[in-house]
């Protein structure tokens, strides 16, 4: 079952990174301009992060097996359009419709390890799931520019998007076949809620589309107004949600989520996490290709001792939990520290003249920290969810997740190209934001270690009362 889940969960990731090997490839096979390179990129994680509460509710309402059979029929459909596409719009087009079905797939995989897995086995599950996040991710870098350089069967950029389709495929029959349906769909008892299905796709919408277009558009005056719509729109939709559920409704937002201290920290902490993740990525990403001119696949292989390492903490992270705590969570935020602390000081002292191999070194401490933070970070948020909300209480963490990375890369990138400067020196921009990136790992640290805090004298009453 966690295998069929997991190819999902890697075929989104895969597909969200793979594309920024691809860029160039693009403008000169297909002739997408700036823009039409921004949507392709971009596209995919705007409508993926708008539709994910409702995928998430989806699955509640309809069961989790049959909405993440869909989910993964629509990703595979949608990947043979991008394949297919023949002209700029086309492939926009096509990499919006596949973030909607990666928002109907990766609900469900939180929801069937929350409703499924019992406590105890639910931490290496996490574990499995971070570290086929961390080698998708990875994998899109690497494989991608594998691919290209390949030129398999002289399909060219297409064989990117074309290579999900037998993958898909299989998954999907196997789905259908191995999932469980743990019974909590209730569609059938609840009616529906169109009303905010709409407003809240619509709301979210609105605030992430300046995140993915402002920056490399100079924040015009759209971008704003934007924002502020969206935000309107969204405490409208919130505000819906909690007269509906008052009235014996079942909104699409389950707003009682929000009373558990547990899933609140677990949100905040994932927030933080991936302001930092997400831009020190896009930003290291310019530092290697812009500032020591690195190829996109010689700049994926740097990455590849981090993505492999963050996979091996990832799964040994929830046996160094039970054995020595859980502030072992804490410890890997230190490790993450240390190798940003190390890459900072390294461009301090050698400037432009930083070699790759101490990069490699930094990335490596970063990938051992990482993988020991965010998988604890998401069993954190869910811990308390109950199995009939774990659709929509994933599908809200994962949108946490995606507004976050992209609000990481607006605003360090923002920062990150001030520095720079017209010239583009690359590794000033990198010594501005990397302290940036120590304190946001250090709020993580801070947000668990107060939860493991509040979580132990909240344990010490039973503990006595039962010896």
């Amino acid at each position: 079952m966690l295998a069929v889940l997991l190819s999902g969960w890697f075929l989104t990731q895969f597909d969200f990174f793979v594309v920024n090997v691809a860029a160039d490839t693009f403008r000169r096979g297909l002739g997408a301009g700036p823009a039409e390179l921004e949507l392709i990129v971009g596209g995919y994680a705007f409508s993926y992060a708008a539709g994910m509460i409702t995928g998430g509710r989806l699955g509640d309402r309809f069961g989790h097996r049959r909405v993440f059979v869909a989910g993964v029929l629509a990703f595979t459909a949608a990947s043979l359009l991008c394949g297919v596409a023949q002209v700029p719009f086309a492939l926009v087009v096509a990499r919006l419709l596949q973030g909607l079905a990666g928002a109907l797939m990766v609900p469900q995989v939180l929801a069937l390890i929350t409703a499924v897995f019992p406590p105890h086995a639910r931490g290496r599950a996490l574990g499995w799931y971070g570290a086929v996040g961390g080698l998708g991710s990875i994998a899109g870098q690497v494989l991608g520019g594998l691919l290209l350089d390949a030129d398999v069967l002289g399909l060219g950029w297409r064989v990117i998007f074309l290579v999900n389709v037998p993958v898909g495929g299989v998954a999907a029959v196997l789905a259908a076949r191995l999932l469980p349906e743990p019974g909590t769909a209730r569609g059938r008892a609840d009616g529906q809620d169109p009303v905010g299905a709409v407003g809240l796709a619509a709301g979210l919408a609105l605030l992430l589309l300046p995140l993915v277009l402002g920056r490399e558009q100079g924040w015009p005056a759209w971008t704003w107004i934007s924002m502020v719509t969206g935000a309107v729109l969204v405490g409208l939709v919130a505000r819906w949600q909690r007269r509906l559920a008052a009235h014996g409704g079942a909104p699409v937002l389950d707003v009682t989520l929000f009373r558990s201290r547990s899933y609140l920290a677990g949100i905040g902490a994932v927030i933080a996490f991936m302001l930092f993740f997400a831009s020190f990525m896009f930003t290291l990403s310019l530092l290697l290709q812009g500032g020591l001119g690195l190829g996109a696949l010689q700049a994926g292989l740097v990455f590849a001792p981090m993505g492999v390492l963050f996979s091996v903490t990832a799964l040994l992270g929830p046996r160094l939990v039970e054995r020595y705590g859980p502030l072992v969570t804490v410890y890997g935020c230190g490790i993450v520290a240390l190798g940003l602390l190390l890459l900072a000081l390294r461009l301090d002292v050698a400037g432009g003249r930083v070699g790759t191999g101490w990069i490699v070194v930094a990335l490596a401490l970063v990938g051992l920290g990482d993988g020991l933070v965010l998988p604890r970070l998401i069993g954190i948020a869910l811990t308390d969810v109950r199995p009939g909300r774990a659709g929509v209480g994933a599908a809200v963490l994962s949108t946490a997740q995606q507004f976050a990375g992209a609000a990481g890369v607006a605003v360090l990138g923002t920062v990150y190209f001030a520095a720079a400067g017209p010239g583009g020196d690359a590794v000033r921009g990198m010594q501005r934001t990397v302290p940036l990136d120590i304190v946001l790992i250090a709020v993580v640290a801070l947000l668990v270690a107060r939860l493991t805090g509040t979580a132990r004298r909240r344990r010490r009453p039973s503990d006595d009362r039962n010896p």
